[in-house]
């Protein structure tokens, strides 16, 4: 007797057009931070006329883009019409907090989004498709503005501190004494380290023009005293000395060949019993998983001449190759994971 079949349900295209078009929804939100739309709501409700005069938009789609980011779940708004941020949005979209994470999302807004149209371009010929492909530098136009590099590292800051807390508590730091955080930007991973664990002591390591802004923000939260900033290039200065590397969001930037010269030089620069975290948006191993590590695999393709993702596997292995004898890979917060290499 032939079995049952029992009904599947019906199929709809709702998933695939949310994705075809998930760009609507990405440029409202972008378009929402670069006006500054929840900075002027932070702490500070208001109705519909109030808010577009404030930011200056014109009548004719002012209440459709509000109302929007109500159905997006980036605004709330009550039965009297005054509009209020969600609490996330309260917390990382505020610029004058410090946990704003929107300067990533500004530079995605005026950068990436309209890189991002070349991506089928990029798949077809394997080449960058950023200021690059025109002659331009980004990141050398970058460290020589100091009001963009500012604002950009503190973006990265506020994108990083999730991890940061994470490293914090999982790795064993009571064994440890020092540490070197190589790309350290404003600083974010070295005060979060260094609050958490008042044995430790620590360097920042980045390129000459972060110098004043890891300076500031260490002095900010009164580190100044065990939180020092030294000035190199990674690939042809050697790294500070310390019990710890740590490298964050930078081996997806470079080829594999410049991955195992960083991981190398960590090698060198920590002390047997020591070892290496590198912390990124790891992809799994089975590669199914985690999407916005492949994503930003895809944004390497895009930002970078040869720079990728790759899987907790992956570094693993070339740490090995460096001289690591032990490793392993544990998740951090939100995409990011950790690869730790132990001397």
């Amino acid at each position: 007797m032939a079995a049952v079949q029992e009904p599947t349900q019906a199929l709809t295209p709702e998933r695939i057009m949310q994705v075809g078009l998930g760009f609507w929804q990405s440029k409202v939100l972008l378009s929402a931070v670069g006006l500054g739309l929840f900075t002027v709501l932070a702490g500070e409700p208001q109705d519909g006329e109030a808010l577009r005069a404030r930011l200056g938009l014109h009548e004719r789609g002012a209440r459709d883009f509000f109302d929007a980011l109500v159905a997006l779940g980036f605004l709330k708004r009550d039965d009297d019409g005054v509009y209020s941020n969600a609490a996330d949005v309260e917390l990382f979209l505020d610029r004058e907090k410090p946990s704003y994470i929107g300067g990533l999302l500004e530079m995605a807004d005026v950068r990436l989004y309209r890189f991002w149209d070349s991506l089928t371009e990029g798949l077809q010929t394997g080449k960058q498709q950023n200021e690059a492909k025109g002659g331009d530098d980004f990141f050398g136009a970058l460290y020589a503005d100091p009001a963009r590099l500012a604002a950009f590292m503190h973006a990265m800051s506020g994108l990083s501190m999730g991890g940061a807390h994470a490293i914090a508590a999982k790795f064993p730091w009571e064994r440890h004494t020092s540490f070197a955080d190589i790309g350290c930007a404003e600083g974010g991973l070295a005060v979060t380290l260094a609050q958490t664990h008042p044995h430790l002591r620590g360097v920042g390591f980045d390129l000459p023009p972060v110098a004043p802004l890891f300076d500031r923000y260490a002095a900010e939260h009164s580190l100044s005293d065990r939180l020092a900033f030294q000035p190199g290039d990674m690939f042809t200065d050697p790294f500070p000395r310390a019990d710890v590397v740590t490298i964050g969001h930078i081996l997806h930037d470079w080829s594999l060949t410049q991955r195992k010269e960083l991981l190398r030089k960590a090698h060198d620069a920590v002390p047997e019993g020591g070892g290496v975290i590198v912390f990124e948006a790891i992809i799994d191993d089975e590669r199914r998983k985690n999407a916005f590590g492949l994503l930003m695999s895809l944004n390497m393709l895009i930002e970078t001449p040869e720079g990728s993702d790759y899987t907790g596997a992956d570094c693993r292995r070339w740490m090995e190759e460096v001289g690591f004898r032990e490793t392993y890979v544990e998740h951090l917060a939100g995409p990011d994971s950790m690869v730790v290499g132990l001397k």
